[in-house]
């Protein structure tokens, strides 16, 4: 534990519980043969990489080909996907026995607040080490734990403590501990902000949290900057929210590295469009704000995106307005002919409402509105397709050049990765 100033203010009662490694670990629980082995989950694109794998630049999203470059005696293996969501339900069940306070943010993680339970169980930090062991011996799965005074700090003290440790952030230490750490372990901080950060010589969250305000909303944005320099200080206010509803719903792929022309673009943002649309429509969502991320050679991202009049749920729609955003980013980039990932996202979400025929106005929208005679088309579309996959299974209809599209991330990964994006 971090030592340094007294005590003071609120308890470290929240705990952020992550599994090491899950569907690498998984792997490793089912073959007993592949322990202490470097694995990959996913053949022509990683999935997920054990810590034996990572040890030799082996990443999430990595093509095959260039992780078995670096590790010639990597293994792989396609993946159990039933197995992840099982397991993973099952280390949830383990924390619920803690306190009834537990948010699962994905298949392989949660914040708890304890305050309500150190009366039952112990200090925090106990519960902290009682709910590894529970997770070990009853699951077989290593878990990571943070124990802090916010959500935040929580969180990056999990990612300290990883693989399978546990690090307490003792009340009036917070800014101790955090300030030698590397910026990166901020929620929200990755390569593009990491070096813009760097430009400045912020490298440590300490320097993050000594920077002017004024200098970080000029060079992260007014938002974005203000949000890191708070959690720089651990200014976190959130709660456990134990129920949520989303903000944003998107989904993303990851692409190798590929040469861009408008056929990738429609056939991978339709991909992208039905994930989601599917999702919005299974929820009785629709969203007027659509964005789409393109990621280039070298890791850097540009993003697009449009606030529409009315709100879509529609999987056509939906794509075509993807495609048009992406062609717009690329635009603005001539030179970035090869692309690494695309995702697009539906945000201001409001309720799905039932369709409602609409006169045949010429309105000037670019996109049929859904009570148009083509827009109505759409809707009905949808919804049959729906119905079919309810029954029978993904894979049972689908527009024909997604059904035919090679390659990728398996669907079944996806629906375990593909959370609702809560904007926190």
């Amino acid at each position: 534990m971090p030592n340094g100033r007294r005590p003071s203010g609120p308890s470290a009662t929240i705990l952020h519980a992550d599994l090491d490694a899950f569907y690498a670990s998984v792997e490793q629980l089912l073959d007993p043969s592949l322990a202490g082995l470097p694995i990959a989950v996913g053949g022509g694109v990683v999935l997920a990489a054990s810590y034996e794998a990572k040890a030799y630049g082996v990443r999430a999203g990595m093509a095959g080909w260039r992780a078995r470059q670096l590790c010639p005696d990597l293994r792989t293996t396609g993946g159990h996907f039933r197995e992840y969501q099982r397991l993973g339900d099952e280390v949830m069940k383990v924390l619920d026995d803690f306190t009834p306070l537990v948010e699962r943010i994905s298949i392989d993680e949660a914040f708890l607040d304890v305050t309500g339970s150190v009366h039952l169980f112990g200090p925090p930090a106990a519960m902290a080490t009682e709910i590894r062991h529970r997770v070990r011996t009853e699951v077989g799965l290593p878990i990571s734990v943070g124990v802090a005074t916010t959500k935040h700090l929580a969180k990056v003290a999990s990612q300290v403590a990883k693989p399978d440790g546990l690090v307490v952030v003792p009340t009036g230490t917070e800014q101790d501990f955090l300030d030698p750490l590397p910026v990166g372990l901020l929620w929200g901080v990755g390569p593009v902000t990491r070096t813009q950060l760097a430009s400045r010589g912020i490298e440590t969250i300490g320097a993050l949290a000594a920077a002017s305000p004024s200098m970080l909303r000029h060079l992260l944005g007014r938002a974005n900057g203000a949000k890191l320099g708070a959690l720089a200080l651990n200014a976190d206010p959130r709660r456990i929210e134990t129920t949520r509803r989303a903000r944003s719903m998107g989904a993303q792929s990851a692409l190798g590295r590929r040469r861009v022309d408008d056929e990738v673009l429609r056939v991978e943002l339709g991909f992208l469009a039905d994930r989601v649309a599917t999702r919005l429509r299974a929820k009785e969502r629709a969203g007027r704000t659509v964005t789409v991320r393109v990621r280039f050679v070298g890791m850097r991202s540009v993003t697009r995106s449009v606030t529409l009049p009315a709100a879509i749920s529609a999987t056509r729609s939906l794509a075509e307005i993807g495609v048009t955003l992406a062609q717009q980013a690329l635009a603005d980039h001539p030179d970035e002919r090869e692309i690494t990932l695309l995702a697009v996202s539906v945000g201001n979400l409001v309720p799905d409402v039932p369709l409602q025929l609409e006169l045949p106005l010429d309105l000037g929208d670019a996109l049929p509105r859904p009570g148009t005679e083509a827009g109505a088309a759409r809707w009905a579309l949808d919804r049959a397709m729906d119905r079919v996959r309810d029954r029978f299974g993904r894979d049972a209809v689908g527009h024909a050049a997604l059904m035919l599209r090679e390659g990728g991330v398996p669907d079944e990964f996806r629906e375990l990765a593909e959370a609702d994006r809560d904007d926190r």
